[in-house]
């Protein structure tokens, strides 16, 4: 029943039919053209998105009842976001080609930090996929303008590489843009697909406002207000861009985080830059993940008297043979003393009583000291 209502909502969006493949032309790329038949089944699940997917282990492909079971969990949204795609581009009179890889190049503006392969395990799923289904979202670029032939990617650069490692042609939508309107789609996919991290949008917004785009471009671009735009570039100023890079997109380190170790940097003497080209050169910084490489370098940075001082042991009391039966913890000026439950309450209202005599004797002793002993 589910299966059957994804196919009318689809075909409502084409007016009836998906549209397939018409065979090569002249400059040897196929091309997507308006449908001609009445009954073509969507398009099967290729590109896993988000946590809802149920892939198999990176670098290994699914089968059978896992592989199934995976696909149907994605299969709404992805078949949803193929019509989408293909119906916008058959609206603006585009057609989807065939490109070799080799002809088209990153974006003028990186936006991700990860190494695919150590930072990205998504990335190997979706290599997978492709393999395995083909690529069913296509990408979008625009001509190089300088260099015929040419192209230049606005989004789906991860596509793009896993087409590349396949060594088969990628699906491309070819639409002539400016540079904003790059930025404008590169960003835009970005956040429907897959969420940069803060430091990622950091570097992103750094890298645009050096190129000479406007702040509101830039906030259109990431969908942040001026005031998160200014943490954003406060922190790509205070990181040099060596522990940037040599970090990753550390998702869960959050703005908070990134913004305390930018103060670091900008309020310390030049020894935590020291101690972090030390850390990033270590054998266990690069073996680690993003995440826990941002904390090794964060924990190495932090000067010796902002770090947490180490919790003082509690005082153990222990009875002639051994057993203990109290212990007695420090914290600041406020002490604790917790005694075994075995131990009796008449021993603990002698202990209380005496605590008050002695705490008495103590204030009186040093009243005197203080007026000169009289």
């Amino acid at each position: 029943m589910a299966g059957r209502d994804r196919k009318n909502s689809l075909k409502a969006l084409f007016g009836g039919e998906l549209p397939a493949t018409a065979a090569p032309e002249a400059g040897g790329a196929p091309a997507v053209r308006a449908p001609e038949t009445k009954s073509v089944q969507p398009p099967p699940e290729a590109e896993p998105a988000g946590p809802s997917a149920a892939p198999a282990a990176p670098g290994r492909a699914s089968s059978g009842a896992v592989r199934t079971m995976g696909l149907t969990l994605t299969s709404i949204s992805r078949e949803m976001e193929e019509a989408r795609a293909l119906r916008e581009a058959l609206e603006n009179g585009e057609r989807i080609l065939a490109l070799d890889p080799d002809k088209i190049e990153a974006s003028f503006i990186s936006d991700r930090l990860s190494d695919e392969d150590r930072d990205d395990p998504d990335f190997l799923l979706l290599v997978e996929s492709m393999r395995e289904t083909g690529q069913q979202v296509p990408i979008l670029v625009r001509p190089h303008g300088e260099t015929p032939d040419r192209y230049q990617v606005a989004y789906g650069h991860r596509r793009l590489k896993a087409a590349r490692r396949l060594g088969q042609p990628v699906r491309a939508i070819v639409r002539t843009l400016s540079d904003d309107e790059l930025v404008l789609a590169q960003g835009k996919e970005n956040a429907e697909r897959r969420n940069l991290s803060f430091i990622e949008r950091a570097v992103f917004a750094r890298s645009l406002e050096e190129r000479g785009f406007d702040r509101k471009l830039i906030c259109d671009a990431l969908a942040v207000q001026k005031s998160e735009l200014s943490r954003l570039l406060q922190v790509a100023d205070a990181v040099p861009v060596r522990f940037i890079r040599a970090i990753g997109p550390a998702p869960k380190a959050g703005r908070e985080r990134w913004m305390a170790l930018g103060e670091i940097f900008l309020t310390g003497n030049g020894a935590e830059i020291e101690k972090a080209d030390d850390e990033i050169a270590s054998e266990r910084f690069r073996a680690a993940d993003s995440d826990a490489r941002f904390q090794m370098l964060f924990d190495r940075a932090l000067p010796v008297h902002l770090r947490p001082k180490a919790k003082e042991a509690p005082l153990e009391l222990k009875t002639p043979d051994g057993r203990l039966f109290a212990r007695i913890e420090r914290r600041g000026r406020a002490v604790k003393i917790d005694f075994a439950a075995d131990v009796a309450p008449a021993f603990i209202d002698r202990l209380s009583a005496r605590l008050n005599e002695d705490y008495a004797a103590f204030i009186e002793e040093h009243s005197a000291e203080g007026n000169g002993g009289t």
